[in-house]
């Protein structure tokens, strides 16, 4: 299960990569429920085993595409972030205070936290995720900027996690006579 968990994970991010058409150094915010990938209620039943193999997929996809990731706590921590300092130094976000537990931050941040080579817990990613993965209905929209659009993957599910996906676009700015980017849409 461990094995197939991480493959749907890293399936999961390269596509949506591909198809957002993030660029290295793009920022993706990811939240995972590992309680909703082994089939049971968010934050009933943690697994620290689950979501290490989610975030070893979710990790390797990113650095494939050189896209920089942010961890999801969970409510207990209001949502704040687990990403590496140099990224929070990058993105100019304020650290906090706080390492995240299995009932108190979730696994998925727990993995992230142990993972990266110099976690960083920051409140808020101030809505510059260029892109998100919901695996398990976590609400990561708050981290993305303001225009989100829906991105349907191949891949639905996590383990028994749902899947959402999300990329972002520019605003549009003008009227009738305004000409857009067709590459930016």
């Amino acid at each position: 299960m461990r094995k197939e968990i991480k493959q749907q994970a890293y399936a999961a991010v390269d596509e949506l990569c591909a198809l957002a058409r993030l660029r290295p150094g793009d920022l993706l915010a990811v939240g995972c429920s590992s309680s909703e990938a082994v089939g049971e209620r968010i934050g009933t039943h943690s697994s620290e085993e689950v979501a290490r193999a989610i975030f070893e997929g979710v990790s390797e996809a990113a650095a494939k595409h050189g896209v920089l990731l942010a961890a999801q706590c969970c409510e207990h921590l209001n949502r704040a972030l687990i990403v590496e300092r140099t990224t929070a130094k990058q993105f100019g976000l304020e650290t906090v205070n706080v390492i995240p537990q299995p009932k108190a931050g979730g696994s998925f941040a727990v993995a992230a936290y142990h993972a990266f080579a110099e976690p960083a817990a920051v409140e808020s990613l101030r809505c510059q995720a260029a892109a998100g993965l919901d695996i398990g209905a976590t609400l990561i929209g708050m981290h993305l900027r303001p225009v989100v659009v829906p991105v349907r993957l191949q891949i639905r599910q996590v383990g028994q996690a749902a899947v959402t996906a999300a990329r972002t676009r520019p605003k549009f700015v003008g009227g009738s006579r305004a000409v857009y980017d067709e590459n930016l849409l």
